[in-house]
């Protein structure tokens, strides 16, 4: 066995329960594993005691054993563990060490002495593999989050470890990009024969290639231990709170069954044809959707064009509004210029050209403070926003910014800390969350202001499905009790599929499409301009020769939304 943990319990030092209990888990030489579980579940603490984290730099009480390649990892310091195992981290942005990304995909080859002669060509072909090779002389730190997580991979890639260890890969990737990083992932995984572990809360994504087995866990526990076709046939997804494929809901929506022998794994092997008749009856009995109109424009951008160069344009000519009371989506791929527009409207940068107007007025007239008040923005990663070192501290800083009587500030917090499901970290220090919870408190810290427009950057970024599914309808009910207007900022086709009613679709720059939802969703073409993709549930419709696939999406969505 490659990897063996035997009766292994890890307890962090700050904790008084165990984080891992009693784990028993082999992984063969060679074998691709997923491992899949709701925030908290201890997925992550794993994956940091394969890596030598755990306890060489996170400290706690460990019992049982970890071998690791025959080696028992207590016997083993930090660097005889990272020669074996290699990791690409959630958080890209504390993985990065050189000042080029040439330099950073090149950091391992120059631990190995390796020569400049022999290094230049494999970096240079690592980074073609990950779309880099024509950006090799930028920073690292100047990339979007996906693009940066690509720069993670090509790091990981060019070393030549035993073990590959993939903590979150697709986090902050568009899908397109996402799929192609599981292909890579497949690839390499075919071609060296090594031995592949995956940590992820995207499990359809992960699915879009061969995997050996997945391990669940919650709470510390392994729950189990399967193939992906027998883990899809059970209640298990639903049950731990972990999304399962589009297409195999809407499918078990219509009432039926499914069997491990119908490969549910995969959308391409599935036998689909004994659904058929149910899904066509389940579809039949869809009812309109009726909205009401909405007419007072809250947010309007005219003609905005940036450039952070003066000499390629990261935004040109965007013109875009969002009306009172709406819930609509920012869609692109990495890098197309979606949070550009969120720097925009939060005035830290200045559009080279056009206007941003909220109720009629022009932002450019307020300060940064005063859009504040005006404008809530939830940025993609929460270590750029957070300012306290406690999490109460945190939340209420905002509001006794503005002088409020303590009593209500604490009243007011603690209400937002339970809609987001942070009640029992209230008195907890930030550094001790995990980076999905690090998240909610960042969202936790605009709410509690109650701005006139809420812009979501990549909210869904390290959250598992139950935690960004209570979350987000806790948005939608503000969306729709108290008419915060909110826009989000996304590549997670399934966040705007379930949340939102029209997207604005950027692509090298420019708007190629403002349209419901619905209507983009069912254009391929349009979306493979902008790195995005179908979902599975338009696959399904063509697979079942539906032709009206956005009303098959939106009875799903609205079958969705009904209480359980």
């Amino acid at each position: 066995m490659t990897i063996e943990f035997n009766d292994f319990s890890f307890r962090y030092d700050a904790q008084v329960n165990p984080t891992l209990k009693h784990i028993n888990l082999k992984i063969g030489k060679g074998e691709k594993v997923l491992i899949i579980g709701p925030s908290g579940s201890g997925k992550s603490t794993l994956g940091q005691c394969l890596n030598g984290l755990i306890p060489h730099a996170v400290k706690g009480d460990v019992s049982g054993e970890l071998v690791i390649n025959g080696r028992h990892a207590c016997d083993m310091h930090m660097d005889d563990i990272t020669a074996m195992v290699g990791t690409v981290l959630q958080d890209t942005d504390s993985q990065f060490v050189g000042l080029s990304i040439g330099e950073d995909i090149a950091f391992a080859l120059e631990n190995q002495m390796m020569s400049g002669v022999d290094m230049y060509p494999l970096v240079r072909a690592t980074a073609k593999m990950v779309d880099l090779d024509d950006m090799l002389d930028r920073s690292p730190h100047d990339l979007s989050g996906g693009q940066k997580q690509r720069v993670s991979l090509a790091g990981i890639m060019v070393d030549d470890v035993d073990i590959l260890l993939f903590d979150e890969p697709l986090a902050a990737l568009d899908p397109t990009t996402g799929k192609r990083t599981i292909e890579i992932i497949d690839d390499l995984h075919r071609k060296t024969k090594k031995t592949v572990v995956i940590i992820e809360h995207r499990l359809e994504d992960v699915l879009h290639r061969h995997i050996d087995r997945v391990i669940l866990m919650d709470k510390g526990e392994i729950i189990a231990d399967t193939t992906p076709d027998a883990l899809l046939a059970s209640d298990l997804l639903r049950r731990y709170g972990i999304r399962e494929p589009l297409y195999l809901s809407a499918i078990k929506a219509s009432g039926t069954s499914v069997s491990q022998d119908d490969k549910p794994s995969s959308l391409q092997q599935m036998k689909l044809e004994p659904f058929r008749p149910a899904l066509l009856q389940w579809f039949d009995s869809a009812q309109p959707t009726h909205t009401g109109e909405l007419s007072d424009v809250l947010l309007d951008v005219k003609g905005v064009t940036y450039s952070f160069d003066g000499e390629k344009n990261a935004l040109e000519d965007i013109s875009f509004s969002v009306k009172k009371g709406e819930f609509v989506s920012v869609l692109g791929k990495n890098g197309s210029g979606k949070s550009t527009i969120t720097r925009i409207i939060m005035g830290v940068l200045e559009p080279d050209s056009g206007s941003v107007h909220l109720n009629d007025q022009d932002l450019a007239e307020l300060s940064i403070f005063e859009r504040s008040q005006k404008v809530g923005v939830v940025l993609q990663n929460p270590n750029h926003m957070i300012s306290h070192h406690m999490i109460f501290d945190e939340v209420a800083f905002g509001l006794r910014n503005q002088g409020l009587d303590e009593a209500y500030i604490k009243e007011k917090v603690n209400q937002v800390l339970a809609f987001c499901g942070l009640s029992k970290f209230r008195h907890w220090p930030v550094d001790a969350l995990s980076y999905g919870q690090k998240k909610r408190v960042t969202i936790a810290a605009i709410l509690v202001l109650e701005p006139e427009l809420l812009v979501l950057d990549e909210p869904t970024a390290g959250q598992d499905y139950q935690n960004y599914t209570a979350m987000l309808s806790f948005i939608r009910k503000l969306n729709e009790e108290r008419g915060i207007t909110v826009m989000i900022i996304s590549h997670d086709m399934h966040l705007v599929l379930e949340y939102t009613s029209r997207s604005i679709v950027i692509a090298d720059s420019k708007l190629i499409a403002d349209a419901p939802m619905t209507e983009v969703f069912s254009q391929p073409s349009l979306l493979s301009r902008a790195n995005l993709s179908t979902t599975s549930l338009y696959d399904l419709a063509i697979k079942m020769e539906i032709e009206d696939t956005k009303g098959l999406m939106q009875h799903f969505i609205d079958s969705e939304s009904q209480p359980a």
